[in-house]
């Protein structure tokens, strides 16, 4: 049984990565939210080729007894897998580094002059606690605590 308590989706990553990776994919995100009455544990997974059903039958299928077996949650929860899908939210530094040159949806908590709160642009760097966005060849930078999301503009590609 794993310590109630701790960080829930670390102790998810480190229980469900290394089965994931065998299946030749990659885990996007975890994610263990709370909706209404419910909780739910949310593996997004990925691939070069893309995700199909069959892998998210495939990663449910491998990882729900050794999420059993590791007891990292206390109370009952729906998993679900899936692929992060278009206009994927970027939320750790692996996926900053990766996606560092592409179109990005910046959503801000208050708007930014010259940008307003809903912008796009390139994603031109990153640091633990900031992005700088190349917006029609201005150069923001731009506090990720600000945010509330920057996401791949897949439609931009």
């Amino acid at each position: 049984m794993a310590k109630k308590g701790g960080n829930t989706v670390e102790t998810v990553t480190a229980v469900v990565k290394p089965i994931i990776e065998g299946l030749g994919l990659k885990l996007w995100d975890v994610r263990f939210v709370k909706e209404g009455a419910e909780y739910y544990l949310r593996i997004f997974i990925d691939s070069e080729n893309g995700i199909t059903i069959d892998d998210c039958e495939a990663v449910s299928r491998a990882i729900d007894q050794p999420l059993d077996d590791a007891d990292p949650i206390s109370q009952s929860y729906c998993l679900e897998v899936s692929s992060p899908g278009v206009e994927r939210e970027l939320r750790t530094e692996e996926h900053f580094r990766e996606f560092i040159g592409s179109p990005v949806l910046v959503k801000m908590i208050r708007p930014i002059e010259g940008c307003g709160k809903e912008f796009s642009g390139v994603l031109e760097d990153s640091d633990k606690a900031s992005v700088k966005i190349n917006v029609d060849g201005e150069l923001y930078d731009i506090a990720k605590k600000d945010t509330v999301y920057i996401k791949l503009d897949d439609f931009e590609m």
